[in-house]
């Protein structure tokens, strides 16, 4: 693609993207249960939640998010719409399905190129009825594994991929090999690997199979920082550096997975001190980038991997 559609602001050119954070949710919720008991939720909170995030990583030199939320985790672009008016961000929206499992009845007996025909209406036409226009697609794969319907959203992708040119960001298991599943079948429907960025490879510390995904050409999401329940900051970071120092810093996205607000079970606030105590849009700057350069990375390969290496996907 050339330029890059941004959320209420029109487009961009790929070198204008600045430093970039490349996978973070403004918001997160549960589309159904939210439809059907709205009292559940409180937007204000929400909307300033997500304000604060945005302001506080902008103070700290972000000038482009990334935001991969999308069918089943409560894609609202007028939502999204309103946090670029309040802040100015550039605010990158995508398409696709998020899915561990099965797919909405909706999806009973309609096939691969009809699910890939929504995916590039909201790239070539607009998303959710406006005129806000997907930038990339993103696709999961979790626990359960590559189960049909998930197999069959990757293909959607890849042919809305071949169709639209645009990019493709996963969500994967990194301890059920579901992210080089993912990476193999995008692949074999033609996808350009330097297109894939499978996400969540972070959440282990097995270099040999972050290696071989990125080794077929890929980026490698080591985005959940803070997210101390699948892997504590400190084993991410060494993680990090050995990546570097063998040479992978061309196909590294850094980022948080921070979601501003989330309804899901597990996320209650409660939970939070134990299971993600630093986890919001900034951690990088406070741990991340300070570790890097205390063990001697230059600022050119942290420019590399936070505004080269986005810029080279988008392009």
């Amino acid at each position: 693609m050339g330029k890059i559609p941004l959320v209420g602001k029109g487009e961009i050119n790929p070198e204008d993207m600045g430093f970039t954070l490349m996978h973070e949710h403004l918001r997160v919720f549960s589309e159904a249960v939210r439809f059907q008991w709205p009292h559940l939720y409180n937007e204000e909170e929400e909307f300033r939640n997500a304000v604060n995030e945005v302001k506080n990583a902008m103070k700290r030199g972000v000038k482009t998010i990334v935001d991969p939320t999308v069918m089943g985790l409560g894609r609202d672009i007028k939502f999204m719409e309103k946090i670029v008016k309040e802040t100015g961000i550039n605010l990158i929206a995508g398409t696709g399905i998020y899915i561990y499992i099965d797919l909405p009845f909706y999806f009973l007996g309609r096939s691969v190129n009809e699910i890939a025909d929504l995916f590039i209406h909201d790239i070539k036409v607009g998303i959710q009825n406006t005129k806000n226009k997907a930038a990339f697609i993103k696709i999961a794969a979790d626990e359960p594994g590559i189960t049909p319907d998930v197999e069959k959203v990757i293909r959607a992708a890849a042919i809305a991929h071949k169709e639209t040119k645009v990019p493709i960001i996963t969500h994967s298991n990194a301890h059920n090999n579901t992210g080089m599943e993912q990476q193999r079948i995008l692949m074999e429907e033609g996808v350009d690997p330097g297109k894939i960025l499978i996400g969540h490879l972070g959440d282990t510390d097995n270099l040999e199979y972050i290696k071989k995904i990125a080794d077929k050409g890929s980026y490698v999401g080591l985005d959940r920082y803070g997210l101390d329940l699948f892997l504590p900051i400190e084993k991410r970071n060494e993680t990090l550096l050995k990546l570097i120092r063998e040479g992978y810093s061309d196909r590294l996205m850094i980022s948080q997975d921070y979601c501003c607000t989330i309804d899901w079970g597990t996320a209650k606030p409660e939970y939070k001190p134990k299971l993600a105590p630093k986890w919001n849009m900034t951690l990088i700057f406070d741990d991340v980038i300070p570790y890097l350069k205390k063990n001697g990375i230059s600022e050119e390969i942290i420019n590399k991997i936070f505004v080269e290496n986005p810029r080279r996907f988008f392009s």
